[in-house]
C-alpha cells in the first residue's frame, strides 16, 4: 500500500494545523492531499513551523477573526496572501454577562456555544460564501483558520466536505479531531469557572449540529443552504470537485 501523508502537523507555534487530505466521497472518489489544510491562527509560528509550511507550498489563507484578534496575531509568513472573513467573536462576551448575572454554568456556556454557531448561519453566511468563490478562483494551495480552528473553522470546513460528497460522519470525525490536537491558551477568559473553560475548550457534535440545524430551518437543508446561501449550483460543485478531488 502506497504511505498515507500525514494529516497532523505538530507544530510548535500552531497545535492544530491539519490536512483536509484523504477523506473519500460518495462518488468514489478522494480528497486532494496537500491543497487543502486547516488550522487555529498563524501568528506564533517558530522558525521551525515556517519552514514546514512553505515547504507545503502554501500561499493563502482564510482568516474568520474578528478584527481585534488578527491585531493582536498577524500571519507571520510574508509569501502568504491573508484573505479576512471576519465574524466577530461573541462567546466570551456572552459567558460574562451570564456570569455577572449568576447563570453560568458548564452547561449554559455549552448552550451559548450552540447558539454562536447557529449565528454564523444566522448572520455571518456571507463570509462563507466568499471562502468559497476563493475556493473556485484560487489554485494553490491554502489554509482555513480562525484563533483556534476549531468553531468557525470547523464549519467552514464541514461545509466544504459536505459540498464536496464526504459523508457526515466522516465531516464529523474530522471536525472532532480538533479535541485531540489543539492545545487551549491557559491565559484564556481566566475569569471563567474551569468547567466553563473546559466546555468552549473543545468541541462537541452537538455544536456543529445546531449549525445544521439553523441551516434546517432556514433554508430547508445544506444542499439548498450551499445552492441559495453560498452560491454553489451544479456547475460550481462540479468546479470544486475537480479542484479538490484526486481524478477519477
Amino acid at each position: 500500500m502506497p504511505d498515507i501523508p500525514a494529516r497532523h502537523f505538530n507544530l510548535q507555534g500552531a497545535s492544530n494545523f491539519r490536512d483536509l487530505g484523504g477523506y473519500p466521497t460518495g462518488h468514489g472518489r478522494r480528497m486532494r492531499w496537500r491543497h487543502l489544510f486547516r488550522s487555529n491562527h498563524l501568528g506564533q509560528l517558530t522558525n521551525a513551523d515556517i519552514a514546514i509550511i512553505r515547504a507545503l507550498g502554501l500561499r493563502a489563507a482564510f482568516d474568520f477573526r474578528g478584527r481585534e484578534e488578527r491585531i493582536a496575531a498577524p500571519c507571520g509568513i510574508a509569501e502568504i496572501s491573508v484573505h479576512s472573513l471576519p465574524i466577530e467573536p461573541t462567546v466570551v462576551a456572552a459567558l460574562r454577562t451570564a456570569l455577572a448575572a449568576g447563570r453560568l454554568s458548564a452547561e449554559a456556556a455549552l448552550e451559548i456555544m450552540r447558539e454562536s454557531y447557529r449565528n454564523y448561519v444566522r448572520h455571518n453566511t456571507q463570509s462563507f460564501r466568499t471562502l468559497f468563490a476563493h475556493l473556485l478562483d484560487d489554485h494553490t494551495p491554502m489554509v482555513i483558520h480562525c484563533t483556534a480552528g476549531k468553531d468557525r473553522t470547523g464549519l467552514a470546513c464541514a461545509l466544504v466536505l459536505h459540498a464536496l460528497g464526504v459523508a457526515d460522519n466522516v465531516i464529523l470525525d474530522d471536525y472532532l479531531l480538533t479535541n485531540r490536537y489543539y492545545r487551549r491558551d491557559p491565559t484564556a477568559g481566566t475569569d471563567l469557572p474551569d468547567d466553563v473553560r473546559q466546555a468552549i475548550g473543545t468541541v462537541d457534535a452537538s455544536f456543529l449540529a445546531a449549525a445544521f440545524d439553523a441551516i434546517q430551518a432556514d433554508y430547508g437543508g445544506l444542499d439548498a443552504y450551499l445552492r441559495e446561501g453560498i452560491g454553489l449550483g451544479a456547475a460550481e460543485r462540479n468546479a470544486l470537485e475537480g479542484r479538490y478531488l484526486e481524478s477519477a
